[in-house]
């Protein structure tokens, strides 16, 4: 019994060992993989109709948990110690420009923006907000899977030669580019959070230019690996090239491949970028949790971060937008028009969205002090 005490411990860790791959592979993108097989039968078994109601119904509650908190996290990541970022040496020169221009000046044109588009009742400017929501939205996407693909290969030993950064980083944009102009849309009316607009249009050589360039780009994704290979002797992680495709094929390009995908991809790019944020985290509170600086122990830092996340995530995406829409101008009895009964909220989840694409481009850059903690 004593003697075979160790054994069992020894076996314990190499199966605990064994598993992180696979749950790491699962978190950064891999789980399409299985969920798209079983949206098939779903659809089979019960339906299209039944299916999509089914799931639709479960990824609207779990934004609560998953969606909305990969949101609000960023806050909570960006504006720690701004005073310091924004005025003292933490920051490159270059970078303390990039997060002025992050943290103040985009958030101030885009309450403007919102804010002149609901007081003069225009559906059309605050349309138009929101289209560049969705232009950017793949954008946001791509440099994510090659966040992937970057962070999870240096992780193990391996990186990519600048000119395999730049094939890499092309196929991501020709994907984003391609999907944007596909399919072709002469201007179609939308309604969005109540909000009525209309499209602008793609003219119908986009998409054929667009696909041209993301071939020509698959073309050099083939090569960067190949080069990558016949330099490193083997390929990237299976993780981190498999979070690339899928986020860039799956999530961006072919999105629309199957009706219950749609629904699931906010959720996977959220876990995605949640699973970063906990790595990140978790390693500077491990850090941190010793002397000289004894923070307290990692896993109340992390619930701490969670329940923060959640928190912000409800007053951002549900209380704040409540009560300006049915407190503020419930109050006044007027009809907007085509911005529909709900303006602050079309507005607020705007804004968080796009303020979130530029705060990340600040978080998740090389010259960030913090990100140091990735590779540990």
């Amino acid at each position: 019994m004593t003697s075979a005490t160790p054994s069992l411990f020894v076996r314990a860790e190499r199966d605990s060992l064994a598993a992180r791959p696979l749950v790491e592979f699962l978190l950064v993108g891999g789980a399409t993989l299985f969920l798209l097989p079983l949206a098939w039968i779903l659809q089979l078994v019960a339906g299209l109709d039944d299916a999509e109601l089914a799931v639709g119904f479960l990824c609207f509650h779990a934004a609560y948990v998953i969606n909305d908190p990969h949101f609000s996290v960023t806050y909570l990541l960006f504006y720690r110690n701004a005073g310091q970022r924004a005025f003292g040496s933490e920051f490159s020169h270059s970078q303390r420009l990039r997060y002025w221009l992050a943290g103040l000046v985009v958030p101030i044109v885009l309450i403007t923006w919102a804010g002149v588009s609901i007081a003069r009742q225009s559906a059309y400017s605050l349309g138009l907000m929101m289209q560049l929501m969705f232009f950017l939205v793949g954008w946001h996407y791509v440099k994510q899977g090659f966040g992937v693909l970057s962070v999870l290969s240096a992780r193990r030993g391996t990186r990519f030669t600048r000119s395999e950064r730049r094939w890499l980083l092309g196929h991501c944009f020709a994907g984003w580019l391609y999907a944007r102009a596909s399919p072709v849309d002469p201007g179609t009316e939308y309604m969005e959070r109540g909000v009525i607009f209309t499209s602008l249009p793609h003219p119908k050589g986009l998409e054929a230019f667009t696909f041209a360039l993301f071939c020509f780009s698959t073309l050099g994704l083939v090569w960067a690996l190949v080069g990558h290979f016949r330099r490193e002797r083997r390929l990237p992680p299976v993780a981190a090239l498999c979070g690339f495709l899928i986020t860039v094929w799956l999530w961006v390009v072919y999105s629309s491949s199957d009706p219950l995908l749609v629904y699931m991809i906010p959720a996977l790019h959220s876990v995605q970028y949640l699973y970063f944020v906990w790595m990140l985290k978790r390693n500077e509170a491990k850090s941190q949790e010793g002397p000289p600086l004894f923070k307290g122990p990692v896993a109340t830092r992390l619930g701490w971060l969670a329940v923060s996340s959640i928190a912000l995530a409800w007053l951002l995406f549900h209380g704040a937008p409540w009560f300006f829409d049915e407190v503020v101008r419930g109050s006044r009895n007027t009809s907007l028009g085509d911005l529909g009964p709900t303006p602050f909220l079309a507005a607020f989840v705007t804004f968080v969205n796009l303020h979130h694409y530029f705060m990340d481009s600040v978080i998740w850059r090389r010259d960030n002090p913090e990100t140091r903690y990735l590779a540990m």
